[in-house]
């Protein structure tokens, strides 16, 4: 590879990164359910349209060390600007999620990478809850963390900067959403906890 290849390979590979921090008022166990069960109730399909279909591909409980580790494929409406999706020629992307539930430590780590549409962009997210270390028992910390990496066609170099951008407030957005659904996920765990003991 020459110097000019090289100039241009590092041109065309832009990052954008974020990364986020949201505290549930609810408790380490509650904000797990309402995250396993997003997808599932149909009440949350208008808040997440982008996400087409979820299928389970694995799941391993190993009862020794208390963890639970799950592998879901995720088919979504491709990320990007309409133009981006017209260009690859294709409408939807599919995804891999791998999860790790530690029921010993309280602890439930994703993380989610696309696997089509790699030539064109690469994202990565990962998400984690914790126990909030000021009051472990009643509130959840998550922390998310997310790469976008666009490798345009050399057409669309000027534009890298603009779609990467793009993306990433469509995965804000996304993310503001999902948010809101494990919100009312708790509260209508909560609720029905409450009917269950009372």
């Amino acid at each position: 590879m020459n110097d000019l290849e090289i100039s241009k390979t590092k041109r065309y590979k832009m990052v954008k990164a974020y990364s986020q921090e949201h505290i549930y008022r609810h408790p380490w166990e509650r904000v797990t359910s309402a995250s396993w069960r997003k997808f599932a109730d149909p009440m949350n399909k208008r808040s997440l349209s982008h996400i087409l279909e979820v299928d389970t591909l694995d799941h391993k409980l190993d009862a020794s060390l208390g963890k639970l580790y799950t592998t879901r494929a995720i088919t979504i409406h491709a990320p990007g600007p309409w133009f981006v999706r017209k260009i690859t020629g294709q409408d939807i992307c599919h995804c891999i999620e791998s999860t790790v539930v530690d029921a010993q430590s309280r602890s439930m780590q994703l993380s989610t990478r696309n696997i089509s549409l790699q030539n064109f962009i690469e994202v990565e997210e990962k998400i984690r809850y914790d126990p909030h270390p000021d009051n472990p028992n009643s509130w959840t910390v998550c922390k998310q963390e997310t790469s976008i990496k666009i490798k345009p066609l050399s057409a669309l170099a000027s534009m890298a900067e603009k779609i990467e951008q793009r993306c990433v407030e469509k995965f804000q957005s996304n993310s503001a959403k999902g948010r809101e659904v494990i919100e009312r996920m708790c509260k209508y765990l909560e609720a029905e906890a409450s009917g269950i003991s009372a």
